[in-house]
Formats: structure tokens, sequence, C-alpha cells
């Protein structure tokens, strides 16, 4: 039977000339089994609802056609309902793209350097609010004047009061300072993120990631700005064109990932999704688990990175896309869009109210088989991306054994991985070991259930 090899994705990312040690993208456009821009409008209704069963299926089976990534990610993460009508849609696109608009504004008015095109890379203030002089913020925020002008008498007093603003508020708001004081870390990051890719090449693109990013951590002033965050963002602007969507798409992703970046001064966020990977490999792979606490990474820190920025530095950027939106698929909730618009109301109906069921066939196969073998208590059911990290463990534990005799070792182990795993076979692995873990897990509890009435 005649199989399509299929066509490579790679000319969509296009990577600058002199980076020759890229690896090449193994996600490849397949005819009959990529969600390609002809069956992604056939999916539609002429009121615009959407049969989102069998769009995930397909994205399942191969991916997510380039061209219209971004478009279908925006339902993936939640950003449109699938039930929605076309009018509907465009409501919320034109009330988001204003409120962006809003933000970006509050913004500016703090840091004139929002918006303009322009982005910096060193502190502009002090921990107790007072602007910082440097040459190279002032360079930065004023790039069209010479070094030697900037630092003249009569533009020092126009360039402190540029980045002394705010001028709505008060200098000494904490909330104004600790923004202010992110604001060159993210252009630290933004200039080192996907700079192998042509798209990053135009000083434009970059001020935009840096503006989203600077837009955020006002928007989200609890979590502020991490480091991983720019990773994570950069491909919402490279697949969809208008700021403002990109942003809100972005912050629907960090509605699912922003526990991982909550930090506090004894603890880092993702330390309890590290935790519920070690309690997984305890049952998966026992004899694994007990040999990385011999070596000391019983904590597996390890993994922090994977997790952090779902496998960006691991895979080429094509693929890491083709894993990410598998992995939405996958995890896919009907629910979604509700939950995130109106959080409360989707606490209360899970809690109290019975509500209109939901359609299995509307949800991912992970979530599903979440409804039908997980636990039955509130509590919200583990991300695959945990299963991710579990399969490439357990995938490696053989080495990890036989060649791993302390956490540097472990460390080179999964660095090698980079470039060499496959976003497919890496999903089928954690859905396997995902039905295993819970298979293992009814088990005990029956276990430890018959004890206790024994006992009683």
């Amino acid at each position: 039977m005649w199989r399509d090899a299929g066509t490579p994705a790679d000319s969509y990312y296009e990577v600058r000339p002199e980076c020759t040690d890229v690896p090449k993208t193994k996600f490849k456009i397949k005819a009959g089994r990529t969600l390609s821009a002809r069956k992604w409008h056939a999916a539609f209704t002429a009121e615009g609802y959407l049969d989102i069963g069998k769009t995930l299926s397909r994205i399942q089976r191969g991916g997510i056609h380039p061209s219209i990534r971004g478009e279908v990610w925006e339902f993936l993460l939640g950003c449109y309902d699938p039930k929605s009508t076309f009018v509907e849609r465009e409501q919320i696109q034109q009330h988001r793209r204003a409120q962006y608009a809003a933000l970006k504004e509050d913004c500016r008015k703090m840091f004139p350097i929002i918006g303009s095109g322009r982005f910096i890379t060193a502190p502009v203030i002090t921990e107790d609010g007072e602007a910082i002089q440097d040459p190279l913020v002032l360079q930065e925020a004023r790039p069209e004047k010479e070094l030697a002008s900037l630092l003249d008498e009569d533009d020092a007093s126009y360039n402190y009061q540029m980045l002394k603003e705010p001028t709505s508020h008060d200098p000494q708001d904490k909330k104004v300072i600790q923004w202010k004081l992110t604001l060159h870390q993210i252009g630290l990051d933004v200039v080192r993120t996907d700079r192998t890719l042509v798209f990053y090449e135009k000083r434009d693109n970059l001020s935009k990631l840096w503006d989203i990013l600077a837009v955020y951590a006002w928007f989200d002033a609890d979590v502020g700005y991490c480091q991983g965050m720019s990773d994570l963002c950069s491909p919402m602007i490279i697949l969809l064109e208008d700021e403002a969507d990109a942003f809100w798409c972005f912050e629907r992703l960090m509605c699912r990932l922003r526990g991982n970046f909550r930090c506090t001064e004894s603890s880092v966020g993702v330390e309890a999704q590290l935790s519920n990977l070690a309690s997984i490999t305890q049952i998966i792979d026992p004899k694994l688990h007990r040999h990385l606490e011999t070596l000391g990474g019983g904590d597996y820190l390890f993994a922090f990175r994977m997790l952090m920025v779902l496998f960006r530095r691991e895979f080429s950027f094509g693929d890491s896309l083709y894993l990410w939106e598998m992995m939405w698929a996958l995890e896919y909730d009907p629910d979604l869009f509700s939950m995130y618009e109106d959080p409360e109301a989707a606490s209360e109906k899970s809690e109290g109210s019975k509500g209109k069921v939901k359609s299995i066939r509307q949800c991912g196969k992970y979530e599903r088989e979440n409804m039908k073998n997980g636990p039955k208590s509130s509590e919200a059911p583990l991300p695959i991306s945990i299963f991710l990290v579990a399969s490439v463990l357990k995938d490696k534990s053989s080495k990890l054994l036989t060649e791993a005799r302390g956490l540097d070792d472990v460390v080179k182990i999964l660095n090698d991985i980079t470039g060499n795993l496959d976003a497919k076979k890496a999903c089928t692995g954690a859905m396997k070991l995902h039905k295993k873990y819970l298979k293992k897990v009814r088990f005990v509890r029956r276990f430890l259930d018959t004890a206790f009435n024994a006992n009683s």
C-alpha cells in the first residue's frame, strides 16, 4: 500500500544559514493525516460551530499544517469555545484586542519604551525606585541619538524623566518598581530566544516579544516574569500575526503553566510537578527511582527544564510545536473555555451542580482516560507533560542504571536526547505509561481498601 512520505516543514520556520548544528525537524506534513486547511475549514458549520472531536483525532494522527497552526491553537488552548459562532468569536476577539491595547497603554505610560519598537537589556531602576542613568539604557531608549548627545546636559533631564516615569503612579509603588526591575531581564532573555531563526533577525519581532512579556508581567503581577517564559511565548508571535491575539494565546498557555513559575522564598512552583514525577517513576520503574535517589537525584531537579519550557530545548523548533499540539489535543477538555473565562462558575459546577455531562467524543484521548479511570476526588489530573518526562526516563532507564555514577552523568545522558526524540513516539510512550500508572494506582487503592475493611 502506498504511503505519503510527507513534506518537510522546516521551510515554515527558516533557520539562519550560519546555524549549521540545528537539528532537522522530524515532523512532516502528510496528506490524509495532518490537519490541512481544507479539513480545518470543513470542520465548521455555516454558523461557525466547530466539530472539535473530529479535529482532535486528526491532530493526534498527524499534527497541524503550519499555515493554520495559530488559529487551531487558539481553540486547543481555550481562547475560543468550539460551541461558539463566527459572530461570537469576532466579538470576543475585538474585545480582547481592545483589552490588550489598554493594558499596553498603561504599561507605556509607566515606561515609554513599551510599544516603541525598542527594548532594553540593562536595569532601568534601583530596588528603591530610583532611575538609573546608565549610558547603555539611554542609548537603547533613544537609538536615533548619538551616545555623546544622550549624555549631554540638555538631554539629561528628558532622559531622566523618561526613565523615571510612571506619571500616573506613585514612584514608590512596589508593584511598579517590581515590574520595572524585570524589564531588562526580559530583554536579556528575548535576545537569546530562538536566535537561530531568521524571524528574529528583525528587531521589530524581538521588540514584539519583549512587549508581550512586559505587558504580561504587569497583567499577572503575582507571577510576573520568570526565565523560560520567552521560550513559551516565542511560538505565539511567530504563528499569530496580531500582537494582541498572540498575547492572549500566551496568557491561556500560562493559565496551564503559571503554577510552575510561582516562587516563594523556600520553593519553586515546578517542585510539585517534580514530586509527582518522582511518585510516578517510583511506581512505574522502582529500580530506576532507587538508583536516582542513591545518586542524590531524588528531588528530580535534573528534569526541571523539560517541565518548565515543555521540551523546547530537547526538540527542534518545528518538532516542539508538533509535540505541544499533540499534548493539547490529547488533554483537550471541552469545558476549557468556560473554565478560563469564569473559573468561579466552573469550580461551582464541578463541585455541586450536575449540569450537562460533557461528551467523551469532544475530549482528548488522555482526558478520556482520566474521566474513565482517574481519581474521583476534586484534584486536577496530572498533566501529560509529567508522563512525557517519565517516558523519557523509562526509555533511558537501562543507560541511566549502568552508566550514571553521579548527577552529572544523569544530566549528560538526558542532554544527549536533544534533537533525537520523536514527538509522536514520545506522546505514545506517555499515554502507555499513563495507562499503566492508573492501573497500578487502582490496584494499590483496592489493596488498601481491602486491608482497611479486614481490620475494621
